[in-house]
């Protein structure tokens, strides 16, 4: 049952940097970070000032999402149309990260902060005790998931963001403005690090140094499932939930991550695009 939950959650953050790599090219390093402001907003929302849950998830929805298009517009925008090289916008991709991390470090301090529980209670389910909380959860995530998902294939910019993701010059030249797509989908995918965090906030503890470790678990998923390819983030994010649940079920946490970490590597040695991703060229 953690597994499954995990995995809900963990897809959530996949999808995020997915959709930013499929549209923009990009790796962006400051995902964990964007997981780790989204988990502060409802801490202060909901934990401080006693804001409805949700309403603290949609703002942590608007600001993340918010942070994301600025990104995008005053930073990567600008380095793509004068330097159009990978380096630099991974270089770029690494001070937002810097930033962010910095910003929270010396705006909230290292404290670890816990957020009240949303529900109380236990669902028994045969033998196993499954809190009331993090089934919450996990039908938030799996309602925002599909909610993505039906976005981008019906909604008419959801169309425009595959048909960037496919091939950048075949679609502005069908008159698709280019820098607004970008930027929505840098929005989204900065939302949806947002909303996992505010979502996981009631699980684990947040603070400022907590996007890294969420930022490693993010390129371990689409390693697994496949840069770019939205079905793999799904995958990679439910093996890893899985991974780590029957992990630190059955040996001690310090070697589940070692383990998981050779796997990945025999998985880039066997298959390194991913197992959903196409073969390289």
């Amino acid at each position: 049952m953690n597994g499954l939950i995990l995995g809900m959650l963990y897809a959530l953050i996949a999808l995020g940097i997915t959709l930013i790599f499929s549209i923009m090219n990009i790796l962006n390093f400051a995902h964990g970070q964007m997981y780790m402001l989204g988990g502060f907003v409802v801490y202060y929302l909901y934990g401080v000032y006693h804001w409805n849950f949700f309403a603290a998830l949609a703002m942590s929805i608007l600001i993340l999402a918010a942070i994301g298009a600025c990104f995008e517009r005053f930073f990567f925008r600008r380095v793509l149309r004068v330097a159009r090289r990978e380096e630099s916008s991974m270089l770029l991709a690494m001070g937002t990260a810097l930033l962010l991390e910095n910003f929270a470090l010396i705006s909230f301090g290292e404290k670890q902060r816990g957020v009240p529980p949303v529900v109380t209670g236990v669902i028994r389910m045969s033998d196993a005790y499954l809190p009331a909380g993090r089934a919450l959860l996990f039908a938030v995530a799996f309602v925002l998931i599909v909610a993505l998902l039906l976005f981008v294939r019906y909604t008419k910019p959801g169309r425009a963001m595959r048909a960037l993701a496919q091939d950048k010059e075949a679609t502005s030249l069908q008159g698709v403005n280019i820098n607004r797509v970008s930027m929505l989908g840098f929005a989204i995918g900065a939302s949806l690090a947002g909303v996992a965090g505010g979502l996981l906030a009631t699980v684990f503890p947040v603070f400022s140094g907590s996007g890294t470790a969420i930022s490693i678990k993010s390129f371990i998923m689409i390693i697994i499932g496949g840069a770019g390819v939205v079905s793999g983030a799904i995958v990679g994010g439910f093996i890893l939930g899985f991974a780590e649940a029957i992990g630190y079920g059955l040996i001690p946490g310090s070697m589940t991550y070692l383990i998981i970490f050779c796997a990945v590597i025999l998985l880039l040695t066997i298959r390194p695009q991913g197992i959903m991703g196409k073969p390289w060229g």
